[in-house]
C-alpha cells in the first residue's frame, strides 16, 4: 500500500463521513500506514477500526463482513482479529496491497465508507 494513495482513503472516509469516525489503513500484513480520529469519535473507535483493517489485511477474505459470514470465528483465531462490519482490503489486481478499517458508526456505514474510499482512491 503506497502513502500517497492510503493518504487519499483516510481523507475520503474523513470527507465523507456522516458522523465521527477512526479509519485505519494497513499494509498487506496489517501495520499501519495511515490513519486519522475525528474529532468526537470515541476513543475505542481507533483501536476498533485498526482490528478491523488487521483483520482484513491477514485474513484470506475480502472483509471482516466475509470472514464473519464464512464462520472463520471458530476456526482458524487470531486474538487481534475481529468480525464487526467496516474491514475491507485493499487489491491491485488479484494482489492484496492493503486494508481500510473504518469504526464509529454503525457496521453497514463504516463498511460503505470503506468501500467508497478504496473505489475512489483507485482512479487516482
Amino acid at each position: 500500500m503506497l502513502l500517497e494513495r492510503a493518504r487519499r482513503i483516510v481523507e475520503d472516509v474523513v470527507a465523507n463521513a456522516p458522523g465521527p469516525v477512526s479509519v485505519f489503513v494497513a499494509d498487506d500484513h496489517g501495520e499501519l500506514v495511515a490513519a486519522a480520529t475525528m474529532d468526537g469519535a470515541a476513543p475505542d473507535t481507533r483501536l476498533n477500526a485498526q482490528r478491523k483493517a488487521y483483520t482484513a489485511a491477514r485474513s484470506d477474505a475480502p472483509s471482516t463482513r466475509a470472514l464473519a459470514e464464512k464462520g472463520e470465528a471458530i476456526g482458524n483465531f487470531d486474538p487481534f482479529f475481529t468480525f464487526f462490519l467496516g474491514g475491507v482490503a485493499v487489491f491491485d489486481g488479484d494482489r492484496k496491497i492493503g486494508a481500510v478499517g473504518v469504526s464509529g458508526l454503525p457496521g453497514e456505514i463504516d463498511e460503505r465508507l470503506a468501500l467508497a474510499a478504496i473505489e475512489r482512491s483507485a482512479g487516482r
